[in-house]
């Protein structure tokens, strides 16, 4: 899983990338400065939970734990469902969307929560006890 990780971090990452500028510079005259500001949102965690997966697929090389994946998926559901319900906001005007967007924000904080169990279970031993033990 960790190669799929990182790949699909970057995948995401390369997508916020073009949404952000799709954004800046396709939408600034059509979207209200609220609407563009919901756009913004959603791209800048779109971009920092695509970041959170390359973490992810590296500590999960690093550290294998099975909670690396569970944040893995529920960084990819949380960029989903929060960037995805606030860029049809945004686009849309359907306001009902916005009822849906704390349900991906409720995915990241889980995933935090994951990685962060993941790296306090894994993250245990000293470095010069792994490689005295010759596990480097």
């Amino acid at each position: 899983m960790e190669r799929t990780w990182v790949v699909t971090g970057c995948a995401l990452a390369g997508l916020g990338v073009a949404a952000g500028a799709f954004g800046a510079h396709a939408l600034e005259g059509t979207l209200s400065p609220e609407s563009l500001a919901v756009y913004e949102t959603a791209s800048r965690y779109a971009l920092v939970h695509a970041v959170a997966l390359l973490f992810v697929g590296l500590a999960s090389a690093t550290w294998p734990d099975r909670r690396w994946n569970l944040a893995g998926g529920l960084f990819v559901a949380g960029i989903i469902v929060f960037a995805g319900s606030l860029y049809l906001l945004a686009l849309t005007g359907v306001r009902w969307l916005g009822a849906i967007t704390p349900i991906g924000g409720a995915c990241f904080l889980a995933g935090w929560l994951s990685s962060a169990l993941a790296a306090g279970r894994s993250i245990t031993r000293p470095r010069e006890a792994t490689l005295r033990d010759g596990a480097a």
